[in-house]
């Protein structure tokens, strides 16, 4: 299984993606799903990916060696030419249905999955940044400032940190550390996902550098804010009030 969360804030955004691959319980291993496509003066684009691994490889293939073009004769599309964030989720989306098209033909009676979702982070020049989830059938939505994080794979466990917790004003210290929380408690509730996790910021301020590492299975801080997270519920937890009606058991 996967969990992958995009948070998009005022200060900057934040990707963070799991590595684990799951055919079974004596058939796991890891793959990278959190993908830098773009990484230049001009834009940055990282793709987090949730679902069919044949699917998803396919996808980037064809976004790395460029769609079709739309004329006769013309240039193969790639992300390095799209003008917009918005026209680059068209093209991921495009990519997204041409490779469902293809490899789910070939799975069709297998009984097998073929779908993928995605979240698309990023921008081009230095203008503001943009995050969206694609879906399978290559339609997308954007992240608002109303609802500033997105989520694919294996989220419920995740999203009540973020609902509590996260706001468009958090600070992007503040975001990270939101979303490693929201990370643990997926980890705490589904075996299926784990660490090594990949991690990406990218502040809001274009001349500030940007953060890629990955949380590897004996990371301290991670450790560490596992540890605390959960003594801190079970602090507060107990200093909550009785029921009143528990108190005349």
């Amino acid at each position: 299984m996967t969990y992958c969360v995009g948070l998009l804030t005022r200060a900057g955004m934040v990707m963070i993606a799991d590595t684990r691959t799951n055919a079974g319980i004596d058939n796991i291993s890891i793959y990278r799903k959190l993908h830098i496509l773009q990484d230049n003066e001009d834009r940055l684009m990282a793709i987090a990916s949730a679902g069919n691994l044949s699917v998803t490889q396919s996808m980037l293939s064809m976004l790395t060696e460029g769609l079709p073009p739309v004329e006769e004769g013309g240039v193969a599309r790639t992300l390095a030419g799209v003008p917009t964030m918005f026209r680059a989720a068209q093209l991921v989306g495009e990519a997204v249905r041409a490779a469902s098209y293809s490899v789910g033909a070939t799975l069709s009676g297998t009984g097998i999955n073929a779908g993928i979702s995605l979240l698309l982070g990023g921008r081009i020049h230095d203008g503001p940044l943009h995050l969206y989830m694609i879906y399978g059938e290559g339609n997308f939505i954007e992240c608002s400032p109303d609802s500033p994080f997105l989520q694919i794979g294996e989220l419920k466990y995740g999203k009540p940190i973020l609902d509590r917790a996260l706001a468009y004003d958090t600070e992007l210290d503040e975001a990270v550390k939101v979303g490693l929380i929201s990370f643990d408690s997926t980890l705490r509730s589904n075996l299926s996902v784990g660490r090594p996790f990949d991690l990406l910021v990218v502040p809001s301020d274009a001349t500030r550098p940007d953060i890629r590492l990955r949380i590897s299975e004996d990371d301290a801080y991670f450790d560490m804010l596992s540890s605390e997270w959960g003594r801190l519920l079970n602090e507060s937890r107990a200093a909550i009030p009785v029921p009143p009606f528990m108190k005349a058991v």
